[in-house]
């Protein structure tokens, strides 16, 4: 049964995403990002409500949003896809750093496209990071908010990554305040596993984290901890208690 409702998720993802594409690409030159991101976004709260109908995945949330103090830049934990799409639609309008070549994916890098990610070349590390600065720093200026995994990569379970100090100084120079987001969406959505396992999946949202005179190294460093201690405080996701990392 695992198998076929995670069989039944993947068939309607693609067919979806295709047509979420599709439309992206149609209204990208006639509608305003204002509207654009509203109705591309759409597709991943689809997303949200077929994951629970079909594998069983819920979640609940920890901490509320503070609008009064958006724009702002969003650091998260990166384990799995569930938060790429839960983050995009729930702190949109947002514009997430990822690596170009997502931006190649038919049908799902079109989308991504057209609501302002800003896509970073891996392949030189000096120039990425000026691209990510200039380019997140002009997005806050314009009320968009900022989504970026310090990390950089999805780490696996019960690991922690470098967390990486663009975001704090992002935030610093354009004087906005931190929100971090901690998070245990891989124990139901594994990374590059077709399986999806039925539970509830934990997001905690901190309080904003004022940057205006702060030191970024600091900042990135009381970020990681905080994060890395909200999923250590955690509640197993998974609805049979599983978590095959720590019981090998």
């Amino acid at each position: 049964m695992l198998y076929f409702r995670s069989f039944l998720f993947l068939l309607g993802h693609a067919i979806t995403g295709i047509i979420a594409g599709l439309v992206a690409v149609i209204i990208w030159p006639i509608m305003p990002y204002s509207w654009r991101w509203r109705i591309v976004t759409c597709w991943n709260r689809f997303v949200m409500f077929w994951l629970r109908v079909c594998c069983g995945i819920r979640f609940t949330i920890i901490g509320v949003r503070h609008k009064d103090k958006y724009p702002c830049v969003v650091l998260s934990k990166h384990q799995s896809t569930w938060e790429t799409m839960f983050l995009q639609y729930y702190f949109g309008p947002v514009s997430t750093i990822l690596k170009k070549e997502l931006l190649r994916i038919p049908f799902f890098g079109w989308g991504l496209a057209s609501i302002r990610s800003i896509a970073i070349d891996r392949s030189n590390p000096i120039q990425a990071l000026k691209d990510v600065k200039n380019k997140g720093i002009e997005r806050i200026k314009q009320g968009i908010n900022l989504l970026i995994f310090p990390e950089g990569t999805r780490i696996p379970l019960g690991n922690v990554g470098n967390y990486a100090r663009s975001g704090a100084d992002i935030a610093v120079s354009a004087g906005v305040p931190i929100v971090a987001i901690a998070h245990n969406a891989a124990e139901c959505w594994p990374h590059k596993q077709f399986l999806k396992y039925p539970g509830t999946i934990t997001v905690v949202i901190s309080e904003p984290i004022i940057t205006e005179g702060k030191d970024r190294k600091e900042l990135t460093e009381y970020v990681k901890n905080w994060i890395e201690n909200e999923i250590k405080k955690m509640p197993p996701a998974r609805k049979d208690g599983k978590r095959p990392w720590l019981n090998p």
